[in-house]
């Protein structure tokens, strides 16, 4: 605004910038309350769950409750999107949305300190009600969640009220009297910061002393908890028997020597691991039973030495996860060895009429297998052993189920404590609630792995080679074409049974520049042939042609 004619310009308003700074201190002042409270009860959670078990947790328990609650097609969003890396995703979420709603709380509480408290406690609260939501909880399970949501409540407005004793005293409000003379020029620049009051440095050592000593007690916890709960030293103590009925070794001509092709047998590191635990079981073998219960005649009770006494077999046995997508990774091939799962439920004596068997696990997952199909000659086995390694922790140490013919989510029962003989119409497992297939037969699938999608290649005879698999009917045959031309038979690799996936190659004459769009379908010993229509995994498993596109130079 123009000034009156004979007026000097009025001057800027130098405050403005300082009183902006003033307030975005103080913003981050009431934010530090609020991280260093929410610290303090991550910190006295993992260490009370150090105690009660590490799925007491409060983050780990509010994160398994998020996995069962959330809608399937997210769920299938999640292992699409970041793969095997979906859990470390989930939590880091979880730890972003709790340190938003941290200084959330810490902005309230300057102000209102039971409010900002009020806060903690719901935190707390939905703690304890994930962690008791869980089929396997007991009262312990209340402990870490309701001494976080309290210990941060109670560090909160501590903090909250050393914050208020170190602000400044604020200026007076309303404008000077007319009558009151100018104040003096004051020599100090309008930007110099505040100097630092005994109160604000007692604040900021508070502050910063309360996250260092949350670090050091969480840290302490979770130190604790693997600790007490390390079974590294029982697990190589296992001694696994020599099997009763070995499998024959498989030929070298099952896998075509090609560069870039899958292994035929998937070392235990590489071997996909999808399932809804985010903190691996631990149990110790010395500790573990398998109850066998239900609609049998004779229940039974068997120990991890009991188990390890019965005849063992070996099976060779390709399983993959329903939630792979056309060419997707979630596949691999395992010796395993294992006590015969048939000859114990018919020792057990199934009753007339039982037509499921439910596998529970340690964490409470529950997988549903049709009963025939147990019963009716296939290898089905109580693994204890993987490519020769007494069974990874990561895939079910101390026992699993495998069930050939099926997805992993109604065959494959990992840290395995319990069998239910019983009826499809009277329970519903896991992911049946949830909108899957009951049966889950895997489909047949096939893929392209050589040449890699996208890649360059000369000019020439190039080899196009692969996997596919249709497991407990086998794979015939497998065809490729180029840019939907005719389709070519592909040479299969040598055939290790039908539980077992084959590898093929192609020798195509790549004699055109350009790009280049290269498909492939598989037949499975009953003459069906790899449908053409993509869908998607949910809710049988997905369905179509895996195609890659390359480069002719």
């Amino acid at each position: 605004m123009s000034s009156e004619p004979g007026q000097a310009p009025a001057p800027p308003d130098e405050s403005r910038p300082r009183r902006l700074r003033a307030s975005a201190v103080r913003a981050a002042g009431a934010a530090a309350v609020g991280v260093a409270a929410a610290a303090s009860a991550i910190a006295l959670g993992e260490l009370v769950s150090a105690f009660t078990g590490p799925a007491s947790a409060p983050a780990l328990a509010v994160g398994s409750a998020a996995i069962d609650l959330t809608p399937t097609p997210l769920k299938e969003y999640a292992v699409r999107t970041f793969g095997t890396n979906d859990k470390p995703v989930l939590l880091g979420g979880i730890y972003l949305t709790l340190t938003a709603l941290a200084v959330l709380a810490g902005l309230i509480a300057v102000r209102r300190p039971r409010a900002g408290a009020a806060m903690f406690a719901v935190f707390g609260g939905v703690g304890a009600w994930a962690a008791m939501s869980r089929s396997t909880s007991g009262p312990a399970y209340l402990l870490p969640s309701l001494a976080a949501g309290l210990g941060g409540a109670a560090v909160l407005v501590l903090l909250a009220g050393r914050y208020r004793r170190a602000l400044p005293a604020g200026p007076p409000s309303g404008p000077a009297p007319a009558s009151a003379p100018a104040p003096a020029a004051d020599p100090t620049p309008a930007d110099a910061p505040e100097p630092f009051r005994p109160d604000r440095r007692q604040f900021l050592v508070a502050t910063g002393g309360t996250v260092a000593v949350a670090a050091a007690v969480g840290w302490a916890g979770r130190s604790l908890s693997q600790s007490r709960n390390d079974i590294s030293a029982a697990r190589r103590a296992v001694r696994i028997p020599p099997p009763a009925r070995p499998a024959t070794a498989l030929p070298a001509a099952v896998h075509p020597g090609i560069p870039g092709l899958s292994p035929f047998v998937t070392p235990n590191a590489d071997f996909y691991r999808v399932d809804t635990a985010l903190t691996l079981p631990k149990i110790d073998p010395d500790r573990w039973s398998l109850r066998v219960h239900g609609l049998v005649d004779r229940p039974l009770l068997i120990s991890f030495d009991e188990l390890l006494r019965l005849p063992l077999e070996e099976l060779d046995h390709t399983m993959s996860c329903v939630s792979n997508e056309v060419g997707g990774p979630y596949v691999g091939t395992t010796r395993w060895l294992g006590a015969a799962l048939p000859a114990l439920l018919r020792s057990a004596g199934v009753r007339a009429g039982a037509d499921q068997l439910v596998g529970r696990s340690q964490d409470g997952m529950s997988i549903g297998t049709p009963l025939e199909s147990v019963l009716d000659g296939r290898r089905a086995l109580l693994a204890v052993a993987m490519n020769g390694e007494t069974l990874p922790v990561a895939h079910g140490f101390p026992c699993r189920t495998v069930v050939p013919g099926f997805y992993g989510y109604t065959s494959a029962t990992k840290w395995l404590t319990e069998l239910e003989v019983t009826t499809f119409a009277r329970y519903d497992p896991y992911w049946v609630r949830r909108g899957w297939d009951r049966t889950g037969a895997v489909r047949t699938a096939s893929r392209i792995e050589v040449p890699a999608g996208f890649a360059r290649i000369p000019a020439g005879t190039v080899t196009v080679a692969g996997t596919a698999w249709a497991t407990h009917r086998g794979v015939a045959a497998v065809e490729v074409r180029v840019d939907d031309g005719p389709w070519a038979e592909a040479t299969l690799a040598a055939d290790a049974g039908p539980d077992l996936w084959r590898q093929w190659s192609w020798d195509w004459p790549a004699a055109r520049p350009g790009t280049h769009t290269l498909q492939v379908r598989a037949t499975d010993t009953t003459g069906a042939v790899q449908p053409e229509a993509r869908a998607a995994p949910f809710p049988s498993g997905s369905t179509g042609w895996h195609s890659t596109v390359v480069t002719v130079a």
